[in-house]
């Protein structure tokens, strides 16, 4: 990615992070874009800022925590103010969303739906017509009968299921303690159908798509960042 559109993607990020308000109850994203706004949040807190923060990694709350950002639970809080996070794919229009690429997708979930306000930072190779055009669907699935589940996936249209590994060749584990696989549907004409069909699969924990849950979107593109609402 070229150090122009880095630089977009951080002013995104930063604009995203300066909506949130002292009082709040964050949702901290995960992901590279995510990663200047927890940076921005850390600057804003030296400056006066007073918030919580609950974080949808172990990286993330790492990040968090570095940046001087006090963390909270879902113990202590049942709703959030604003939850702040990336996307892998933005379907222009309704704006359904694709995440998880970065193995977080079951907790980011949770606080997105945790959230009043869900805001989600792109950068301008994300936005697309149709989900499932550029990446694969992240499904979280518990282990035990993996091949089971990804079966069941293909019947549901995939043209491809494939486990994820990580840098060393190894199956990926998630934060949970869960399998992903990574289905490849190819452009997808009826997400909320979809969604219905994953669901109902046994052994499957939860999917990247995130269907009429963002609030608003930031798009970074060379000419500047645009927002975006459903």
């Amino acid at each position: 990615m070229s150090s122009d559109m880095e630089i977009h993607k951080r002013t995104a990020a930063r604009q995203a992070a300066d909506m949130v308000k002292s009082g709040m109850v964050v949702g901290l994203g995960t992901g590279s874009t995510a990663t200047y706004m927890i940076e921005r949040l850390g600057e804003r807190i030296t400056e006066g800022l007073h918030i919580v923060g609950i974080p949808t990694s172990e990286d993330s709350a790492r990040k968090a925590k570095k940046a001087g950002i006090p963390l909270t639970d879902f113990a202590a809080h049942r709703r959030l103010d604003i939850a702040i996070d990336g996307a892998d794919e933005v379907q222009r229009g309704p704006l359904h969303l694709i995440k998880g690429l970065g193995g977080a997708l079951l907790r980011e979930k949770i606080v997105a739906q945790a959230a009043k306000k869900f805001v989600v930072i792109v950068d301008g190779s994300k936005p697309v017509d149709h989900l499932g055009e550029r990446v694969p669907i992240p499904v979280e699935v518990i282990s035990f009968g993996w091949e089971c589940t990804a079966e069941r996936l293909s019947a549901c249209g995939a043209k491809g299921v494939k486990p994820r590994t990580d840098r060393d060749g190894n199956l990926f584990v998630s934060d949970n303690g869960n399998m992903i696989l990574d289905c490849t549907f190819g452009p997808i004409e009826d997400p909320e159908e979809l969604a219905r069909q994953i669901d109902a699969i046994v052994g499957v924990v939860e999917h990247g798509m995130f269907l009429n849950m963002a609030s608003e979107v930031l798009v970074a593109t060379e000419q500047g960042v645009e927002r975006w609402e459903p």
